[in-house]
């Protein structure tokens, strides 16, 4: 499949300094938001939801106090939803461990990091937030050798002013 074909399947895509934001929507709902590689060129918004999420994300990148209101679609299990709704309420600027955050809801740090890793909406439900006790931690779920999420990790929490990511 080339890139002409793997845009398709996105409703719009948002350039970003690490490469670009794709965006998945579909009728009254975002679907998803995914990080993108350097090589995935911008597309324009193919619909008005898709419009919506495009100039939030747009803004969110230049304002990290930005605060996103779109429809999300509901997705993942309970369990994931449980996490993802104690990591919407890490205030920009912080971060908190996969410990803390399996302590606040009574779960483990190896189960909050694969809902974590599972999050379909980065940004709005920022997981760069949540990191290892002794360092940065995963993200995404992946990493290949490139390092592409973890640079999108280090970005993020730089653009939040998160101290030791200046």
């Amino acid at each position: 499949m080339d890139r002409t074909d793997t845009t398709a399947i996105f409703s719009a895509i948002v350039a970003a300094p690490w490469g670009a934001v794709g965006i998945r929507t579909e009728p009254g709902f975002v679907r998803e938001l995914t990080y993108l590689p350097k090589h995935f060129p911008e597309k324009d918004p193919t619909d008005a939801l898709a419009e919506r999420a495009a100039v939030q994300v747009q803004r969110y990148l230049v304002e990290p106090d930005f605060v996103f209101d779109l429809p999300l679609m509901t997705v993942g299990s309970e369990f994931q939803r449980r996490v993802w709704d104690a990591i919407r309420t890490i205030p920009r600027g912080e971060v908190r461990t996969y410990g803390q955050v399996a302590k606040f809801i009574r779960s483990a740090p190896r189960a909050v990091g694969q809902a974590c890793g599972a999050n379909w909406y980065p940004l709005v439900i920022p997981c760069h937030r949540v990191t290892a006790t002794g360092g940065l931690g995963g993200f995404a779920r992946n990493d290949d050798d490139t390092g592409f999420h973890l640079g999108v990790k280090r970005w993020l929490l730089a653009h939040e002013h998160v101290p030791g990511y200046l």
